[in-house]
């Protein structure tokens, strides 16, 4: 059972409202920003308040005449064609450009554009440097304000079948155990797909994209191909400079041919005067105006700081004060930032670093904490942030720029920003956030032989891949061995991570499973586990010789019993479904003489009796005798506890193997059952990959065998569309396009 933490996310025990589980850090924006509306749901213009944020947005929208036709065009075909009678047409609005240029500014244009235009649900979000290891951090920051005020029961209802599938990524289900990053990807399109087809138009915000997590890249990737049917306008601002590596879906979503971002530029000399005399009116000469272009060049946030700076300073907008701005500008970025923080005095700057090290919305108490402080003297740290236009907002608390906050973190002397996130990690797991929250704080930690630390790891990795992030959980993982663990726990932590790659990067888990198959301290059923895993990845490797080698040497190394009869099969089942096999009559009399003396009393039993009868319909044996053993390897007629669709110890292809004996024994019925009941285990767990491609296509070869052939059809190219998501030359295309072929020729479509 995974530790999970239990938070409200509105309301109280007693009130209505049940309370809300989560692995990460679950956000009531809504009630937070005091929105509570969801026309109204939006974060971009509150990090920012009074007088500041007036003249940074003034600025930034200088010269932006076409990049804001190009909102107004996107918001219209959006929300103003409702009334016209026209559908509602989504689509993809890309800003590009470095820092400073006024991304958010533009963001926060078109969300009044959109309120303006009608009822609107703006979702938004921002990425963040800090927070970039943290799963779904942006996918929770987009839909948690939403899913906020509603009961767990308005949820469930939204989500429906995937409730149990998406809402551990969303921070509002309880984890069930490891899910499928495809299913997980599904059941959060299902969601936004609802959000922009029962309410409103909806327009979904992300900003500082290229500092997003890659779960959450990695999702919108895929669901920007169906923004052209779906009603959503997605409006997203990156610095095309940083461009994530570990998210190529993104980086070929924005640098494709079928993308065209609105590329922000540099004020010129005249907008920079405008700027500049509407903040000294009647004040500013050209020469002054002029020095403050040549400081800035042009960053709209870089002017707007330093016109602050000087009216601070009160200095006169003349020629003779010109030759001060130039050192007055480097205040606001680099060693000059930091500079005037050390001027603040030594509380502040830690109370600074603090919040550096802690990223993005920032808990005051939090901060205190690291900073080693009591709440009075924070506070005051705050204010004096705050007046210094370093930190801004009343609740929790963020930095006015990103630079700043990169520019401040950067300036943490390495030994103490190390022990900085050691510390953070305690505090962040203290305040019962989770060890997932946690852990891109232990990740900075430097080994140091800890086996609490490596404990920690190994619970935040179950957590990542309860989410469906895999990724994430061989982050953890890698570290913990980094620190190193235990001598005795090496081996399952290599174990835990083989594992965590299975489904998406076999040749990563083959190293791993064999480096924990090489080591002492395994024990038997997790050496038969390991050995049964390894087998696997060799088999979704295209390597079926090594799959079946690898069972082969271990299980005569196991005694008898249920393990090497497990392993038994395995070897057998690999050596049979190979292209080239040296001595299949051999293997055949083994796999016979193995299946006369046993009776499925167990599923070690029943997964033999099933390759016996895989076998003899393979080999062309009487139908009679192979149905016998088929069904034998069922109780009463279905798959036996432990052998079920998704169930890991066996996985799939003992069932698989019984219904494709059944298929082609012409029991149809009994194979119908089986590949619909596949279907429903793979949906309902949310594996909407490989395996539901596969039970999509071995259902159609029932209906072709029955004669079914529209129906085969249909569940054909399904399994071919879900088949393709994989990537391209997987044996999975092949055997659907095969399958399809021979229906369609069937139906007498040869073109």
């Amino acid at each position: 059972m995974l530790p999970v933490v239990r938070n409200g996310l509105r309301g109280r025990a007693g009130e209505g409202h049940a309370p809300e589980w989560s692995v990460c850090r679950t956000l009531p924006l809504a009630s937070r920003t005091g929105l509570g509306s969801p026309h109204h749901i939006f974060r971009g213009d509150i990090a920012m308040s009074g007088h500041q944020r007036e003249q940074n947005a003034s600025a930034a929208l200088f010269e932006r005449e076409l990049e804001l036709q190009a909102a107004e065009q996107a918001v219209q075909r959006l929300c103003g064609t409702a009334t016209e009678g026209r559908p509602r047409l989504g689509g993809l609005l890309l800003y590009s450009g470095e820092a400073g240029l006024g991304k958010t500014a533009l963001l926060g244009e078109t969300r009044r554009m959109a309120i303006e235009a009608g009822k609107c649900t703006v979702l938004f979000a921002r990425g963040s440097e800090s927070a970039q290891p943290v799963p779904f951090h942006v996918v929770r920051q987009l839909l948690q304000p939403f899913l906020a005020p509603m009961t767990e029961s308005d949820r469930k209802e939204l989500l429906g079948g995937w409730y149990e599938i998406a809402g551990p990524a969303l921070g509002i289900a309880p984890p069930i155990g490891p899910q499928d990053p495809q299913g997980v990807r599904d059941g959060i399109d299902w969601l936004v797909t609802q959000l922009a087809t029962r309410q409103e138009p909806v327009v979904m915000m992300i900003d500082d994209a290229h500092w997003a997590d890659a779960e959450s890249l990695t999702w919108l990737s895929y669901f920007a191909v169906r923004l052209q049917e779906t009603p959503l306008l997605a409006v997203i601002s990156y610095r095309p400079e940083e461009l994530p590596e570990n998210a190529p879906g993104f980086r070929a979503l924005v640098t494709g041919r079928s993308s065209r971002p609105v590329e922000l530029r540099a004020l010129t000399p005249e907008a920079v005067n405008r700027l500049v005399r509407d903040s000294f009116p009647d004040q500013a000469d050209a020469p002054f105006c002029r020095e403050v272009w040549a400081v800035t060049g042009g960053n709209p946030y870089e002017t707007v700081e330093l016109v602050a700076k000087a009216q601070d300073r009160g200095l006169k907008p003349v020629e003779e004060s010109a030759s001060l701005l130039r050192d007055l500008g480097a205040t606001s970025r680099g060693s000059g930032l930091v500079s005037r923080l050390e001027r603040l005095g030594t509380a502040v700057t830690r109370f600074a670093w603090a919040a550096a090290v802690l990223g993005t919305e920032i808990q005051p108490s939090l901060a205190a904490n690291l900073a080693g402080m009591g709440p009075a003297q924070a506070a005051e740290c705050a204010d004096k942030l705050r007046h210094a236009r370093i930190l801004t907002g009343a609740i929790d608390l963020e930095f006015v720029h990103p630079l700043i906050a990169t520019a401040i973190y950067a300036s943490i002397p390495p030994a103490t920003r190390t022990a900085m996130h050691g510390q953070a990690a305690w505090s962040v797991t203290e305040a019962g956030l989770g060890a997932a929250a946690a852990s891109r704080h232990l990740l900075e930690v430097h080994p140091d032989h800890d086996s609490e630390l490596v404990e920690q790891l190994r619970v935040a990795a179950r957590e990542h891949l309860a989410v469906g992030a895999p990724d994430a959980a061989r982050r953890c993982l890698e570290r913990a061995l980094q620190e190193p663990p235990p001598e005795e726990e090496r081996a399952a932590v290599l174990y835990e991570l083989g594992c965590s790659a299975l489904l998406t990067s076999p040749p990563t888990t083959v190293n791993h499973l064999r480096t924990a198959l090489s080591l002492p301290h395994l024990s038997e059923d997790l050496r038969v586990d390991a050995t049964y895993r390894l087998s696997q990845a060799y088999a979704h490797n295209n390597q079926l010789r090594e799959a079946a080698a690898v069972v082969k040497d271990q299980a005569e190394r196991t005694p008898p019993g249920p393990g090497r009869m497990r392993l038994q099969a395995a070897h057998y089942l690999w050596q049979g479904i190979q292209v080239e096999e040296q001595d299949s009559l051999g293997r055949s009399r083994r796999i016979a003489e193995l299946a006369e003396r046993i009776r499925g009393r167990d599923n070690a039993e029943r997964s033999l009796l099933a390759l016996r009868a895989f076998d003899g319909m393979i080999r062309g044996e009487d139908a009679v005798q192979v149905v016998e053993f088929a069904e034998r390897a069922l109780v009463d007629g279905r798959l036996a506890e432990g052998m079920g669709w998704t169930n890991t110890d066996w996985g799939f292809e003992v069932p698989s193997i019984i219904g494709i004996t059944l298929a082609y024994t012409d029991r149809l019925d009994q194979a119908e059952e089986l590949f619909k009941e596949a279907v429903r285990a793979f949906e309902i767990s949310g594996w909407s990959g490989g395996h539901l491609a596969f039970a999509h296509d071995f259902l159609g070869l029932v209906f072709r065998r029955r004669g079914e052939l529209d129906e085969a059809e249909v569940l054909l190219r399904e399994g071919l569309r879900l088949g393709k998501r994989l990537g391209p030359g997987l044996p999975i295309h092949w055997d659907g396009a095969c399958l399809l072929i021979d229906t369609l020729l069937a139906r007498g479509r040869v073109d």
